[in-house]
């Protein structure tokens, strides 16, 4: 019976493993049988491939045909299989050769006419199949950009079927993918366009400094997300890994610009409070498709309005917010996401929300409910707490203009070149990335510098994970302030973070 071969990817998540396609030919009636767990989309392969390659001038073999896809235990998802299903048939039949098809990876789906269409996890895909050992990637044409930004495998384009066709019989050639392109990025919001609010903007470069979450808790048009906005500007671009890693997840979304596909800036991810919890988190039929959370990883998730979210979807990011990552079981397995962000929350003290705070028409127990949609263990993990206030006529003409992003960003530069010096024998880049036993045990504070902490937590003011994450800020503060070790002023005021604001 004729036999053939060819190559594909499958993606759970952000991970890949290569799939082998198998065809075989026999005798009996005419009927295409796929096997190995395909979900819909992919059931419906045999009919787009099979008026692909008559459409193609191909011919289709009569007879059956068995198509496997190993491993049979894995599932497989989307139309990313069309290109390799047409080559493995082809090459059964006799039609082309099946000596380039070796170590070739095929991705990419087909129109009914022949034409190859764009297929999302390109880069993943690619990254895990040079993972494995092949030499080769045949993408849609459209896929190129994206395609090329794998160093170490010879990345090819084909806009038809033809195209494989010709190329399998040594009769043409394949489009080659492009130099990677880089485009300069938008100009981001300048902190500058806030009016007043100086400890609201301490706390931003300190956020930006250190990786730490943050609270802005205040009265509607007090700047609570301008700030948020600006958060981006402060922060450093992307190191390659990460950016390749973002690129990724950006990828499997559909998300991705055809013309520079790689992100090099942090994502700022603002979603609306009306969002599902799916949505956030990740989710979706089958294996999970990457949420709000993950799309914002290495960058920021800004949550307006975070009391309007609902105890259900915030109380859901605690467990992503300590680990950095979202695991999403499902009946056909367990896909993860890395989602480790910077959250900003902004919020208003109160449902009624005034201008100013003497004209509040909540009563207490309103308040109260409102707040407490903000539960104790998400506050717990949220490191910088700010309360703004309304702006006077003296903060909204002052004579010194406010300091731009610019200005901020070297502060922001200098003190995380510094951390990332101290922390690089253990591989953290951020303060907010080292564990708190780590911050005991080998970096300790004099007893007389961690005073403020010890009567915190005699008094039940603070938790255990509460004083770590002081110590993270007090550390942040040091560096901001060029010193090379935290005294008493740089804890106490971490511990005024937390505690300055209950909303």
């Amino acid at each position: 019976m004729p036999h053939a071969k060819s190559w594909s990817v499958a993606l759970f998540g952000i991970e890949g493993r290569v799939v082998e396609i198998e065809a075989d030919l026999g005798g009996g009636l005419s009927r295409v049988t796929l096997v190995g767990l395909p979900d819909a989309g992919l059931r419906e392969a045999k009919d787009r491939v099979r008026s692909a390659v008559r459409n193609s001038g191909q011919p289709w073999p009569d007879g059956k045909i068995t198509l496997a896809l190993s491993p049979a235990n894995l599932p497989k998802m989307g139309s990313g299989y069309d290109l390799g299903i047409a080559a493995a048939v082809l090459a059964a039949t006799g039609a082309v050769p099946a000596t380039k098809l070796f170590r070739t990876i095929l991705l990419g789906e087909l129109a009914l006419d022949g034409r190859t269409r764009p297929v999302r996890g390109v880069l993943p895909g690619l990254l895990a199949a040079r993972a494995a050992g092949h030499e080769r990637a045949i993408v849609p044409t459209e896929c190129l950009s994206e395609a090329a930004l794998v160093d170490g495998l010879e990345i090819s384009g084909v806009s038809r079927l033809t195209d494989l066709v010709a190329w399998l019989k040594d009769e043409g050639e394949l489009a080659e993918a492009p130099p990677p392109s880089v485009t300069e990025p938008d100009p981001r919001p300048d902190l500058a366009d806030v009016v007043g609010q100086p400890e609201a903007r301490w706390a931003l470069e300190v956020a930006a400094a250190g990786g730490h979450h943050l609270l802005l808790s205040g009265p509607p048009g007090v700047g609570k997300t301008l700030l948020a906005q600006r958060l981006p500007g402060l922060l450093p671009e992307l190191s390659p890994e990460d950016a390749l890693q973002v690129t990724a997840i950006h990828s499997v979304e559909g998300a991705l610009s055809k013309s520079s596909p790689l992100v090099t800036v942090p994502p700022f991810v603002a979603p609306h409070h009306s969002i599902t919890t799916a949505a956030l988190i990740g989710g979706g039929t089958g294996l999970a498709a990457p949420g709000a959370i993950s799309r914002a990883h290495r960058g920021v998730l800004f949550l307006d309005e975070a009391c309007e979210y609902g105890n259900q979807k915030l109380d859901s990011l605690r467990t992503v917010l300590e680990e950095g990552e979202v695991r999403i079981a499902r009946a056909k397995g367990v896909v993860r996401y890395p989602a480790r962000f910077q959250l900003i929350m902004a919020t208003n003290p109160c449902p009624c929300a005034p201008p100013r705070e003497i004209d509040c028409t909540c009563s207490v127990p309103t308040r109260r409910r409102y707040l407490a949609r903000l539960s104790g263990p998400l506050l717990d993990r949220v490191d910088l707490r700010v309360r703004l206030h309304s702006l006077t006529a003296i903060s909204a003409h002052h004579t010194t203009p406010p300091e731009p992003s610019a200005t901020v960003r070297e502060r922001v530069l200098a003190a995380r070149d510094r951390a990332r010096h101290r922390w690089r024998s253990h591989g953290w880049r951020i303060n907010s990335d080292v564990p708190g036993p780590i911050l005991r045990r080998d970096f300790p504070l004099p007893a007389s510098t961690t005073v403020v902490l010890d009567k915190a937590l005699n008094k039940g003011l603070l938790t255990a994970r509460g004083a770590d994450r002081c110590l993270r800020i007090a550390w942040t503060l040091t560096d901001l302030a060029g010193l090379p070790t935290p005294a008493g002023e740089q804890v106490a005021a971490a511990l005024n973070f937390r505690e300055r604001v209950t909303p």
